[in-house]
C-alpha cells in the first residue's frame, strides 16, 4: 500500500472546480461562470496556489500605469519632435547625425540597455559619494512627509522611464519623419509654398496636422502591447508591474491570470481604437465635417 495515496476523484473535482478549471465541465458552462463572476463581483478566479487574481492585477496596475504614462508622454513628445526636426532638414548634417543614433538605439536590445542604464547609476552614485538614482522598485520612503515621498518616487522612476522611453522615442522619431516627408511632397502642401507661404508655416499650418494622424493611430493601438511589452525592464528594476505578471502567469500555468491579463489588453485595445478615432477626427478636418 502507498505511503503516499492519491486523493479521491472527487477531491480533485471539487479543487478544480473551485478554480473553474475542470475539464470534466462544458467549456461554454465555464465561460458563463467566469464571465458572471468578473461582471458581476469582479472575481477573475484562482491562482494555482489558491490565491485570487484580480488583487494580484490591482496591487501591480499601479505600478505599470505610472511608469507606462510617463515613459509614453515623453516617448510621444520627444520622438515627434525629433522627427519634425529631422525631417526639415531633410539630408542636413542634423538628419544623418540624429537618424544615426536612432538606428543605432533601435538595434541595442532592450536588457542590455537596461543593464548600461543601471551601471552608468551606479558609476554616478559612487562619483558623487551619495545615492542620487535608485535601480530597485519605485519607492523605498517609509516617512509621512508628501514631499520626501515624491522625491523619492522620481528617484526611483527616472531609471526605468529612461529605459522604456528612448526605444518609443526612436520609433516615433522615425515614423514621424516617414509621415511629414511623405505629406510635404503632397499637391496642397506645395500649392501653399507656390502660393508664397514659408516653409515652416506650410509645415505648421498644412502638413503637420495631417502626418500627425497616422501617428496618433499608431500611438493608440500600441497601449495593450507597452503594458505588456515592460517586462524587460520591469525584470531589471525589479518593478512588480503587468508585464512581469504576465511571464510569471505563463510560466506557472496560470490559466485565469492570463486571461485576465488578456483581457485588460483587450480592454486596452479598444480604448486605443475609440482614442485613434476621436484624434483622427481632431486631426483631419474632414472626419469632423462627414
Amino acid at each position: 500500500m502507498s505511503r503516499h495515496p492519491h486523493p479521491p476523484i472527487a477531491s480533485i473535482n471539487r479543487s478544480l472546480d473551485l478554480a473553474n478549471i475542470n475539464d470534466q465541465t462544458p467549456v461554454f458552462t465555464r465561460y458563463c461562470r467566469w464571465l458572471t463572476g468578473v461582471l458581476t463581483r469582479w472575481d477573475w478566479g484562482l491562482s494555482p496556489e489558491q490565491a485570487p487574481v484580480g488583487p494580484a492585477i490591482a496591487t501591480r496596475i499601479g505600478a505599470s500605469v505610472q511608469l507606462v504614462t510617463c515613459a509614453t508622454v515623453l516617448g510621444i513628445v520627444f520622438g515627434v519632435s525629433v522627427g519634425v526636426y529631422t525631417a526639415i532638414r531633410q539630408y542636413k548634417w542634423q538628419d544623418r547625425v540624429l537618424n544615426s543614433i536612432a538606428t543605432f538605439l533601435l538595434v541595442v536590445p532592450a536588457a542590455v540597455f537596461g543593464l548600461l542604464i543601471v551601471l552608468a547609476a551606479i558609476s554616478i552614485n559612487n562619483a558623487a559619494g551619495s545615492r542620487l538614482f535608485y535601480v530597485t522598485g519605485l519607492h523605498s520612503y517609509q516617512g509621512s512627509n508628501p514631499f520626501a515621498f515624491i522625491f523619492d518616487f522620481l528617484q526611483h522612476l527616472i531609471l526605468p522611464t529612461i529605459v522604456m522611453t528612448v526605444p518609443g522615442m526612436v520609433g516615433y522619431h522615425l515614423t514621424q519623419r516617414t509621415y511629414l516627408l511623405d505629406t510635404m511632397n503632397a499637391d496642397y502642401v506645395r500649392t501653399a509654398r507656390a502660393k508664397g507661404l514659408p516653409l515652416n508655416l506650410a509645415i505648421r499650418r498644412h502638413a503637420l496636422r495631417t502626418s500627425l494622424i497616422p501617428t496618433a493611430v499608431d500611438v493608440a493601438f500600441s497601449i495593450a502591447g507597452v503594458f505588456t511589452g515592460a517586462v524587460i525592464t520591469e525584470t531589471v528594476f525589479a518593478i512588480n508591474g503587468l508585464g512581469s505578471y504576465f511571464v510569471q502567469t505563463i510560466s506557472n500555468n496560470d490559466i485565469n491570470g492570463s486571461v485576465a491579463i488578456a483581457a485588460f489588453g483587450a480592454v486596452c485595445t479598444l480604448v486605443g481604437a475609440l482614442l485613434a478615432d476621436i484624434f483622427s477626427a481632431w486631426l483631419d478636418p474632414r472626419i469632423r465635417l462627414n
